[in-house]
C-alpha cells in the first residue's frame, strides 16, 4: 500500500488540498498499477513558527 507524505506550511486552502490529494493519487496509481483504494496520502501542515531554514524560524522571515 504506497503511502505519501507531503509536508507544507500552512494556509493552503481545503479546496487546493482536495486537489493536490487527487492529482498524487492519480499519479501513483498510473505508475504504481494500484487502486485507488490502496493510496493513502497523509497531509502534515506545519505552523512557520515549527519550522527553520538557514538557521532561521519561517515565522521569523518577512
Amino acid at each position: 500500500m504506497p503511502e505519501v507524505f507531503v509536508y507544507a506550511i500552512e494556509g493552503r486552502s481545503i479546496e487546493q488540498k482536495r486537489s493536490l490529494v487527487k492529482k498524487i493519487t492519480d499519479a501513483v496509481v498510473e505508475d504504481y498499477k494500484v487502486g485507488p483504494d490502496a493510496v493513502s496520502v497523509i497531509l502534515i501542515d506545519t505552523p512557520k513558527s515549527m519550522r527553520a531554514k538557514a538557521g532561521v524560524l519561517l515565522s521569523d522571515k518577512s
